[in-house]
């Protein structure tokens, strides 16, 4: 049995220790926002707030996550969060969106930490996002916006 707080509410799952948070949030606790992209790490459509940092959930054992605090697009929620969907929606990101659930959880989670980020800034907060339909000049001005409105 683990237990961990999901988006602020107290969650115990009996699953086997090295079954993938993904697969919990899918699977067990029917929370479909977080999306299965490659199962390595390696694409971000699984990202996920860990303890205030953004996390792969694909490759992320339940069985580390006991007493954890875990935030998924579901629930994600403060002035950063508002101002990225906000931002998202004014300069159309998403295409297919199948990676924007992933995204957007990346993008909150630097302004987060980074409240005016650089373009590099950026680009390192949000590689291993993989976007298929190419849309990141987009994604890093949504991002910008984002801030701007945050900031003033």
């Amino acid at each position: 049995m683990t237990s961990f707080t999901l988006n602020g509410k107290d969650v115990s799952v009996d699953v086997p220790d090295d079954t993938p948070l993904l697969w919990v949030l899918r699977d067990e606790l029917r929370m479909t926002g977080t999306k299965f992209g490659c199962g390595i790490a390696q694409c971000g459509a699984c990202t996920v707030v860990v303890d205030g940092m953004s996390r792969r959930s694909c490759v992320t054992p339940i069985s580390t996550l006991e007493g954890a605090s875990i935030e998924t697009i579901e629930q994600l929620e403060g002035p950063e969060a508002d101002a990225v969907r906000a931002a998202w929606e004014e300069i159309d990101v998403p295409q297919c969106g199948w990676c924007q659930s992933g995204q957007i959880v990346s993008a909150t989670s630097l302004l987060r930490m980074i409240p005016k980020p650089t373009d590099e800034d950026i680009d390192n907060a949000m590689a291993g996002n993989i976007c298929r339909c190419a849309t990141y000049v987009r994604i890093r001005q949504a991002i910008h916006n984002a801030a701007d409105t945050l900031e003033g």
